[in-house]
């Protein structure tokens, strides 16, 4: 009696795994709806597709353009554009400027600028001025004003005649911030000094 159940079982177990007509019928329905929700999915045809692509290159082309554009600065507005000016040094207006902690006369002092590519301090202007003089502490230290003799005009290191935008105090052939201002003394007194270079050679 049990041995007749159990085979029963196994025969309904059969049953169960074998396909029918019927159920075969419902696998190809599932798979033709399963093809519907796909298409509804994707609706686009190959040509929307390409002019999405199209779309996208166009709008991160405009993005990366405009990205550099506003890096960019623009020559006509902002004059001139100037290097930085190199480690150890400072900028002012178009000029970088070395303040030494050494000191030495001024002889010594213009060769040591010319070893860094530069001369003596140079101001092209009063802001400059007043920026050498009020950076420079207390310490006098040596400019690129020179003349030969107390009756010679005052020459910048590259030669051109000083236009005396501001007086020079002294006797001397050498001139240097004071606090006073530019003062003149002898060549070998020593002092500290200021070596500048135009941003633009650099």
């Amino acid at each position: 009696m049990i041995a007749a159940k159990s085979e029963e079982a196994s025969k309904g177990l059969l049953k169960t795994d074998l396909i029918t007509p019927n159920s075969l019928q419902k696998v190809e329905i599932g798979k033709k709806l399963q093809g519907k929700c796909l298409r509804i999915i994707f609706t686009e045809s190959p040509v929307k597709l390409y002019c999405c692509y199209g779309v996208i290159a166009v709008l991160t082309a405009a993005v990366l353009s405009l990205s550099v554009a506003l890096k960019l600065p623009v020559m006509g507005k902002c004059g001139p554009c100037y290097n930085t000016c190199p480690k150890d040094w400072i900028g002012f207006g178009s000029q970088c400027f070395y303040f030494s902690e050494d000191m030495r006369n001024w002889t010594f002092s213009q060769t040591s600028c010319m070893e860094l590519e530069a001369h003596l301090a140079v101001f092209e202007s009063i802001e400059e001025l007043n920026f050498l003089k009020r950076y420079k502490g207390p310490s006098d230290h040596w400019i690129g004003l020179h003349r030969k003799s107390a009756e010679q005009d005052w020459m910048w290191p590259d030669n051109t005649q000083y236009n005396n935008m501001v007086p020079i105090r002294g006797q001397g052939e050498c001139s240097y911030l004071s606090s006073f201002g530019i003062s003149s003394a002898r060549d070998y007194t020593h002092r500290r000094w200021i070596c500048s270079k135009s941003k633009r050679h650099i």
